[in-house]
């Protein structure tokens, strides 16, 4: 006699997934095989979360303290910009067709962001394609950043200041003096302004579309950014004349949206004061908690010692 399924038998007959029975490995050789099988799927896995949804960096730098501190392991969330597949082959810096994901958001200002370092003021590309530099946004498409006396300013208004805000400690007791207005620094960017890093601006971020006049005497603070914009050296200046691929121009409305980086360790950063902006589609991610921290500068050799320097207040740190 047929046995009668409850009610809730059915239900759950009804939405059970009927699985194939996998034969349980049995001979050395099987196991071995089903051991590399996991592992390639693990790896897949593995591949797919860290290509599109978390990825651990590690911090080399003091440039963010004492937000973030040499040594922490930072978890960067990268589905929330829009993740894109892989630019470079691994190991490598030999460039490959990319897509990227929708984004749930735009960055904003205030925000952690992980991005691929642009490369110096001057040159078309980084030295070294694919490093990854941690930054705060302050300026976003079409805001105006101006710096007063190492105070910064956007739109006219004082700038949020975090928490762990952090200026130079050393040669003048807690806080060294601000250069004054005037005073150039040749590193700076853009190239040629009379700024430097306490006294800056004010600098527009350009915004997709955003129109700049080009002449002889502006033509070296835009050319390395047009460049990029256009993947090779085309801005060039002829008997008073800016050209771009040979055409004479008095103008350059930009094709990306760019953003304004700077460390929360103001008096050791090299930021966006002296490389210049962040193309949109160079931002891989935000960063949002340490998962762990210690002290980088213990070699491995020196386990039990590194496994000490743990700085236990920073696990699982929600950063902000």
């Amino acid at each position: 006699m047929e046995k009668k399924l409850s009610s809730i038998d059915k239900i759950k007959s009804f939405f059970s997934i009927k699985k194939k029975d996998r034969k349980k490995p049995e001979t050395p050789k099987e196991k071995v095989i089903e051991f590399f099988r996991q592992l390639f799927f693990a790896a897949i896995a593995a591949f797919f979360i860290i290509t599109f949804i978390i990825q651990n960096t590690r911090i080399p730098t003091g440039s963010m303290e004492d937000t973030i501190l040499v040594g922490d392991f930072v978890l960067v969330n990268k589905f929330i910009y829009g993740s894109s597949s892989p630019k470079y082959i691994p190991f490598t810096e030999v460039q490959l067709p990319y897509f990227t994901l929708p984004a749930f958001k735009e960055p904003e200002a205030t925000e952690i962001v992980v991005f691929e370092f642009p490369g110096d003021r001057d040159k078309l590309v980084a030295d070294e394609l694919g490093v990854n530099y941690v930054k705060r946004c302050v300026g976003t498409p079409g805001d105006t950043i101006e710096i007063v006396d190492k105070v910064v300013f956007v739109n006219g208004k004082e700038f949020w200041r975090p928490t762990h805000v952090k200026y130079y400690q050393g040669r003048i007791g807690n806080f060294l003096k601000p250069k004054p207005k005037g005073y150039g620094d040749p590193r700076i960017f853009p190239k040629g302004m009379n700024w430097n890093e306490d006294n800056y601006g004010p600098l527009v971020v350009p915004r997709e579309g955003y129109t700049i006049p080009l002449n002889k005497y502006n033509v070296e603070q835009w050319r390395t950014i047009i460049d990029r914009e256009l993947g090779e050296r085309v801005v060039d200046l002829k008997d008073g004349v800016v050209t771009i691929n040979e055409i004479p121009v008095s103008s350059y409305s930009f094709k990306k949206d760019y953003f304004f980086m700077m460390g929360d360790n103001r008096d050791d950063s090299l930021d966006s004061r002296y490389w210049g902006f962040v193309p949109r589609d160079m931002i891989v991610g935000q960063a949002f908690i340490t998962l762990f921290s210690w002290n980088r500068e213990i070699p491995f050799t020196q386990l039990f010692k590194l496994l000490g320097s743990v700085r236990l207040d920073r696990v699982l740190k929600l950063l902000h």
